[in-house]
């Protein structure tokens, strides 16, 4: 049975043939849902005669978010090293390494119950569609058992093995490389789409990632990377010459990493909410969006260092301390986001995507940066059904 969603006071479809300007706004709209997919966009006094109907009553409408970036696989918490960080206190803990070990000592059921529970706080903020990785088991057997619980809630699944050498590595990097590359993705490819490196100081550097990504992708998983984070080196420019989906992160770019970008395919993906809770310098939205790089952003909502799983709430902080507008934010956090998942059936609001769209206690998409913190969301519907 078709669904007809009335008298939405403007909506975003990101389709500028529908509407104005590059978000393709449309004043007093309408779309119609029919099963899983969007059936018809158009003006409210237009729209054709279905099974039922939602009045809006004005409220403005986007398409659902596309979080392209978050790690929900983990158990355990890590209070107390934001505590100290935000307090001005050092703290010698193990940080991803403390999430690994009380990721390992979890049951499935208790991992499954922490990625369920993230996953319904971010489609509550709106969130449709969203990736998470694997990362804090590192071990065969841990990491491909947190890609089976993740699979259970998400197809958009990372093979993160190569996220730090743990501690039993630790005097052998090359040997945890070889077991990545081996035996790890062996167990590791069957239930993953994408395959992700840490490349950074004091994680892998570009040769170990290089050996990482190229044996992902020859078991045919489409490379990803966490890349320039901490400071400059080679994760962007191997992104690019690897056709990686994307690179995130972005914060320490050369002239040279922005060219390299611009001219190939690679999303950039930003995440502020990283930048937010260490205090470290934001990227420059700015600087990548005037060069004409495709940009996401994205929580990467994890226990450590950005534990948000609020898209609205990222947009806000790159719009208030990344240089972009709202118009650019709220694109990045859909269209971007499904450029980083190689989507075209997300992140957009047209005959053929599918029907995900959230409603807003507002009467335009700027009150998404310009109220931040307030749960603006009023309803959210997901594959066409109405989750929210």
């Amino acid at each position: 049975m078709a669904t007809a969603i009335t008298n939405i006071g403007t909506l975003v479809t990101n389709d500028p043939s529908l509407g104005q300007g590059p978000l393709g706004i449309i004043e007093n709209a309408a779309v119609v849902i029919d099963g899983d997919r969007i059936a018809w966009v158009g003006s409210s006094s237009k729209a054709p005669p279905t099974d039922n109907r939602t009045d809006a009553e004005g409220r403005a409408a986007v398409p659902g978010f596309v979080d392209s970036h978050s790690h929900l696989v983990f158990a355990g918490d890590r209070t107390a090293e934001f505590n100290a960080r935000m307090s001005g206190r050092r703290y010698t803990a193990g940080g991803i390494r403390t999430t690994v070990a009380a990721t390992r000592a979890a049951s499935d059921d208790e991992l499954d119950a922490t990625v369920a529970r993230h996953v319904a706080e971010a489609l509550r903020q709106g969130t449709t569609t969203i990736e998470t990785k694997s990362g804090y088991g590192l071990t065969v057997e841990d990491e491909a058992r947190c890609l089976r619980i993740a699979a259970r809630h998400t197809d958009e699944v990372t093979f993160l093995g190569a996220h730090i050498v743990p501690p039993d590595h630790a005097d052998d990097p090359a040997a945890y490389v070889d077991l990545v590359t081996g035996p790890m993705l062996d167990a590791c490819a069957p239930h993953a789409r994408w395959i992700d490196v840490f490349c950074e100081r004091g994680a892998f550097d570009g040769d170990q990632a290089r050996a990482v990504l190229t044996a992902g992708a020859a078991r045919g998983l489409t490379p990803r990377i966490h890349a320039n984070q901490l400071g400059p080196g080679p994760g962007v420019q191997l992104a690019v010459e690897l056709g990686a989906a994307s690179a995130d992160h972005c914060t320490y770019l050369t002239e040279q990493d922005v060219d390299a970008l611009a001219g190939g395919s690679t999303v950039a993906t930003l995440l502020p909410g990283v930048e937010f809770s260490t205090r470290s310098p934001y990227p420059d939205a700015r600087r990548l969006l005037d060069a004409g790089v495709t940009v996401a952003l994205s929580t990467d909502c994890n226990p450590g260092s950005s534990f948000t799983s609020s898209v609205p709430f990222c947009i806000a902080v790159a719009v208030r301390d990344m240089g972009m507008t709202p118009d650019e934010a709220l694109h990045a956090a859909t269209v971007g986001g499904a450029a980083a998942l190689r989507r075209t059936d997300v992140g957009r609001v047209g005959e053929g995507a599918r029907a995900d769209l959230v409603l807003l206690d507002a009467p335009s998409h700027v009150h998404l940066a310009y109220r931040p913190g307030v749960p603006l969301v009023s309803a959210v519907w997901r594959a066409g059904v109405r989750e929210v």
